[in-house]
């Protein structure tokens, strides 16, 4: 296979997300010419009741629909979350919606949870070979008002619960209008509370139990993560996720570029992820697990979230900007 250091001149002269779906193509038509990257970095670690392989996950959003789980898979990481999904298919907000911001190393998108719809999802996993620690991210369909949002989690939740190793609910990308509302104690706890009860009737159902995560916003106060957090110990939810991309610009102002709406990832979005990464792990006092997204273009950032008291961490804009070695250099510093 070509380096990716070759590639990336190549795929950064195209628009984002046209590389972005020429990168999907390609690693699903081509995974079996990749080489095979063992994931097993030491010890087996335990979260949520599951052994991953080693510290270092994809992060939801670069395979919304689980086309490329294969080609991914080689590349070493301990675990792949894909979607986000929804029950439907959406084709998402209108283009251009990808931006990158290439000195900052950093993207900005408002993709609008772009995906092909849960059942398309499904038979994509079908065909695959892949048996490792999977996610499955699933949001509501951006045409469902909020007050029927938890019929579109739990819908999803019911087709994934076979399939997933865990899933990952979604209340906090800025890209669906109202979505972060659910971030708010009343409607949280609704949701929370629904979720639990129908993970719980999947559960008997099917005979094995399946974890549940909660992806947040970067962008909340510090009362509202201490209010979220008393949520997540309430409910007994299985992992949170800290955090999505923010809608803040901290020392970008000077960036055209960076005017775009949408979410920020990438480098500038550490310093604000891990602050709520480590609000989180005081307030839980390692009552819950946390896997930690943000700003990890290194090892030594890697290593900074589990100081901080992750226990995995997850790559997506990084992986962009340096390509599969980012995935070694991260679990060899997180060992």
């Amino acid at each position: 296979m070509v380096p990716y250091a070759l590639l990336r001149p190549l795929l950064f002269r195209l628009d984002a997300e046209t590389a972005h779906d020429l990168t999907i193509a390609g690693l699903s038509r081509f995974s079996c010419l990749l080489p095979r990257t063992t994931p097993v970095a030491g010890p087996p670690i335990r979260v949520m009741g599951l052994d991953f392989p080693n510290r270092v996950g994809l992060a939801a959003g670069l395979d919304k629909n689980g086309e490329a789980i294969d080609g991914l898979g080689r590349l070493g990481f301990g675990h792949l979350e894909v979607g986000t999904v929804t029950p439907r298919p959406q084709a998402g907000n209108p283009k251009p919606r990808l931006f990158r911001l290439i000195g900052e190393r950093a993207l900005i998108n408002r993709m609008g949870f772009n995906n092909g719809g849960v059942d398309a999802l499904l038979a994509h996993l079908e065909r695959a070979s892949y048996r490792g620690i999977l996610g499955i991210n699933i949001g509501k369909n951006a045409d469902t008002p909020l007050d029927h949002a938890a019929e579109d989690y739990l819908a999803c939740l019911e087709r994934v619960f076979p399939h997933a190793s865990y899933v990952t609910v979604n209340i906090s990308s800025p890209n669906t209008r109202d979505l972060r509302k659910l971030q708010d104690s009343a409607q949280l706890e609704a949701l929370l509370s629904q979720l639990k009860a129908r993970q719980a009737e999947l559960t008997q159902r099917h005979g094995r139990y399946v974890p549940l995560a909660l992806k947040i916003a970067p962008d909340l106060d510090a009362s509202g993560i201490g209010a979220i957090a008393d949520a997540l110990r309430r409910h007994r939810i299985d992992a949170v996720i800290a955090t999505n991309t923010t809608v803040a610009r901290d020392g970008l102002a000077q960036l055209a570029e960076a005017r775009q709406p949408g979410g920020l990832s990438g480098a500038p979005l550490f310093e604000r992820a891990t602050a709520v990464l480590t609000l989180l792990a005081g307030a839980l006092a390692g009552e819950i697990p946390l896997i930690a997204v943000g700003g990890v273009d290194s090892g030594a950032a890697a290593a900074a979230k589990i100081a901080a008291g992750a226990q995995l961490v997850q790559l997506y804009t990084g992986l962009i900007f340096r390509g599969p070695e980012l995935v070694r250099e991260c679990i060899a510093a997180t060992r």
